[in-house]
């Protein structure tokens, strides 16, 4: 029998009673045990806290003044009390089994700290169209997204935590600082994260996320010309479903080993 680790969830939200149950249920549906899930509510002015508090002590519920999902999510990460931690944001879901399927992957390669999948995406009423080359006609993208990985909390302590002067972009500054350090990532074929695009999206402002993301790439060009080090690898090189295993190559079992 598989002793899992404790997985902390941390779910920044901010104004977000519209979407925030679904996203608490689909966590709930996981049946994954232990687990800890810390709510952080980035000064919310709607009623995030009355339907946090229906859940009692399911989930923990911290409070700040408004200082964007990178404070958040480093709030999280200070309280989290799991080996492992993932991070669902209040308006997306997780497709059921997704907690299991990748915490078996870490225990079984001690060696990986990062287990990224597949992000599915749906289009809810009133959300702006964005044309996008799927990979399938289920709507699903290998992108840079926290929600659709788990991490062992170790890599924090490597790291670092997220950049808190970019309110937008910070997922892709880490994700870079990342790969910088040559941290040992994977993404799976399965789909582990559900994006529903709606009319609140933060990225559907593009000009404000495009700058942004132009600063996290600057910032890591300058890291990489101080440390001597040389262009970055593609994402698609973490990609399980574009590599091709070697004639005759045959698929160990590796024994359960413990985080």
């Amino acid at each position: 029998m598989v002793n899992y680790p404790l997985v902390s969830v941390i779910m920044p939200v901010y104004n977000g009673e519209r979407f925030l149950r679904e996203a608490l249920e689909s966590i709930r549906h996981q049946n994954y045990e232990p687990l800890e899930i810390i709510v952080v509510d980035d000064g919310s002015t709607d009623n995030t806290a009355k339907i946090i508090a229906t859940y009692g002590n399911w989930t923990r519920y911290v409070r700040q003044e408004n200082a964007g999902p990178a404070a958040a999510r480093n709030r999280g990460l200070a309280l989290a009390g799991g080996k492992l931690v993932a991070f669902l944001d209040a308006d997306d879901l997780w497709p059921e089994g997704k907690l299991a399927l990748q915490v078996e992957r870490l225990i079984n390669e001690p060696k990986l700290d990062i287990v990224l999948g597949r992000i599915q995406y749906v289009e809810l009423p009133g959300a702006a169209h964005i044309e996008i080359p799927f990979e399938n006609p289920e709507k699903t993208l290998t992108g840079v997204h926290l929600g659709c990985g788990i991490y062992r909390k170790s890599v924090f302590d490597k790291i670092g935590g997220f950049d808190e002067t970019l309110r937008l972009a910070e997922d892709q500054d880490w994700f870079l600082r990342v790969r910088e350090a040559n941290v040992s990532m994977v993404i799976l074929k399965e789909t582990t994260l559900i994006y529903r695009l709606h009319s609140n999206n933060l990225t559907h402002n593009l000009t404000f996320r495009d700058s942004r993301l132009g600063i996290a790439i600057k910032k890591s060009l300058e890291r990489r010309r101080k440390l001597g080090l040389g262009k970055l690898g593609q994402w698609s090189d973490y990609d399980e479903a574009k590599k091709v295993p070697p004639a005759g190559n045959k698929e160990e079992n590796p024994k359960e080993q413990s985080l």
